[in-house]
């Protein structure tokens, strides 16, 4: 059935992204919708499943569309892993993908809603304002919390084993070399911002409410949920004060989006610059790197500008 809808949405037969041209690959057939939900997918799936990204690198997923040819890809898959309500286009596709089995990211990643204090959305406190503010507008951004991310990657290890029973026990072994790198890189962030002289940062856009509720930081953003968002001149001022009241030696702008905002206040208050990745994807500077190693180096820029010793 859903062979036969991909064929109406294309003058040509596509090969599904779980085959090639000799037909003699049997793993399962996924697609992730952008980087984090691919790179957690690939490192469960190992050798037996080929998987796709829906977001080429270098793409903001905000604003990803999708082609006939990818929309076709996903009511051929086996198996879609992708975060509700991110990517409209994602979601549209769905919707021709009757039967298709999915993960949603938000059904484990345990949502927070977006808020310009980060901070107060801590610990425990976090899930009771979710379920008292249920149906507001929530932070998507859950995978700049490793302890997040893991929760989600054990729903697409119990989906590719439902999938293909045969080889459970190798998704399994997976997700637990997964489980250990994300438990590491959660204590060394944890260890690593202990003892900071500043505890706020300034971003460019409001990104890392996840990580400033896991490692208790203060993250103020010039914009709000997306990057071209404009702010006003009375939040441009309340930053302003903020960063003189605070000791805050640094702006941090972010890959895949213009550094402009940041620049300009960074000017206007004689501040340095830096860079954050929200890790939403890799870029041609990042093309080499992990999610692993793109959170550490976002440790490492905030030791720098927070003065942790």
């Amino acid at each position: 059935m859903r062979l036969l809808a991909a064929s109406l949405l294309l003058p040509t037969l596509l090969v599904g992204c779980g085959t090639d041209d000799a037909g003699d690959t049997d793993g399962l057939s996924v697609i992730s919708s952008f980087y984090p939900l691919q790179y957690v997918t690939e490192r469960v799936a190992g050798d037996q499943a080929d998987v796709e990204s829906l977001t080429a690198p270098g793409t903001e997923p905000h604003d990803a569309e999708l082609s006939v040819s990818q929309t076709a890809e996903v009511v051929d898959a086996d198996l879609v892993v992708y975060l509700s309500g991110f990517q409209t286009a994602v979601d549209d596709a769905l919707t021709q993908a009757e039967g298709v089995s999915t993960v949603d990211a938000a059904d484990a990643a345990d949502l927070i809603p977006l808020s310009e204090d980060a901070h107060a959305h801590e610990g425990e406190h976090a899930e009771e304002e979710a379920g008292e503010h249920e149906g507001e507008e929530v932070d998507p951004h859950f995978w700049l919390d490793p302890t997040r991310l893991a929760a989600v990657a054990s729903d697409v290890a119990d989906a590719m084993a439902e999938a293909d029973p045969a080889n459970a026990e190798e998704y399994a072994t997976n997700l637990a070399a997964l489980e250990r790198d994300l438990t590491a890189l959660d204590e060394d962030i944890t260890a690593g911002l202990q003892g900071c002289a500043i505890d706020s940062v300034v971003v460019s856009h409001n990104a890392f409410q996840y990580w400033a509720v896991r490692y208790d930081l203060h993250m103020h953003s010039i914009a709000g949920l997306t990057p071209e968002s404009e702010p006003s001149p009375e939040h441009v001022a309340e930053l302003q004060d903020l960063v003189r009241s605070e000791g805050i030696t640094t702006v941090f702008s972010e890959t895949l989006a213009s550094p402009k905002m940041a620049e300009t206040l960074s000017s206007d208050l004689g501040l340095s610059t830096g860079v954050l990745d929200p890790v939403e994807g890799l870029s041609d500077e990042t093309e080499d790197e992990d999610y692993l190693s793109l959170m550490r180096a976002n440790l490492a820029a905030l030791q720098q500008a927070n003065d942790c010793r």
